[in-house]
């Protein structure tokens, strides 16, 4: 009898569970605004409890995790900040980016950012604060799903339509009043703005805030934008295409830069 042959796709290699568990269980604590106790992480995650307490000392004593001894709880640490600060400090688009970025801000005075795409959210990678009393401050880490914010809508309409469903959860999050939710609008609004080559929003994720923003097409497919924040206060049509021709121009720049080096 002749051997048969395996035509099937390789498989994912297995996770290591020690590895798996401690990736975990950082991202749960990264996720919680306050620190949270055994009990809490273990009714999170469902580890034995003597194997989750065993791997949080680890993660003491290293540095990852951070202990109250008062409370009994558990945040993360400081060597969890050095990690995420070196993924930036060697990211070539976010240098690149940020010396730009600053550009954009002392052009017209309002706060601009940079994100990147992350499954079905976009997460912050840098922030250059307007000088304005009222102002917008948004934390480098921050997370929000796409669908909500002009940085995502930039991203997600260069991608195709099957791709946006692939990426995105069956039901769309609200975060507002104002927040598209229903699919179909959805998918028009990207290809409005495809055809426009700029996203924006109306208090979509914030209340009393617009915002705007361009994909970065260095690479394909598209994974990073830039936006520009503005309390709607102040936010007239001269102002709009000020930010608009600003931010298309900044996309342009760091698109050429990083393209020359190959990125």
């Amino acid at each position: 009898m002749s051997e048969a042959v395996d035509n099937a796709a390789p498989t994912r290699p297995a996770a290591v569970k020690s590895a798996d568990r401690t990736v975990e269980l950082l991202e749960v604590m990264s996720r919680s605004e306050r620190q949270l106790t055994l009990t809490e992480l273990h009714k999170e995650l469902s580890y034995p409890k003597s194997s989750l307490y065993m791997l949080l000392q680890t993660l003491v004593s290293r540095g990852w995790v951070e202990v109250d001894p008062q409370r009994g709880s558990y945040g993360i640490g400081v060597r969890a900040l050095l990690v995420g600060t070196s993924y930036l400090d060697h990211d070539p688009v976010v240098r690149t980016a940020i010396r730009v970025m600053e550009q954009v801000r002392q052009q017209i005075n309002e706060t601009v950012h940079l994100a990147r795409l992350d499954g079905a959210d976009v997460v912050y990678l840098a922030s250059r604060e307007s000088e304005h009393h009222l102002r917008v401050v948004s934390r480098v880490g921050r997370r929000l799903p796409a669908h909500a914010t002009s940085l995502g809508k930039a991203i997600l309409a260069e991608r195709s339509r099957a791709e946006v469903d692939g990426l995105l959860p069956e039901r769309l999050e609200a975060l507002t009043p104002n927040t598209v939710t229903d699919r179909a609008e959805l998918h028009a609004q990207l290809a409005r703005f495809h055809a426009e080559g700029y996203a924006h929003e109306r208090e979509e994720n914030t209340p009393g805030l617009g915002c705007f923003a361009v994909a970065l097409p260095y690479r394909n497919p598209v994974i990073d934008a830039m936006s520009c924040s503005v309390p709607l206060g102040r936010l007239d049509a001269d102002h709009e295409r000020q930010v608009v021709s600003a931010l298309l121009a900044a996309a342009r720049t760091i698109t050429e830069v990083l393209r020359q080096f190959g990125r």
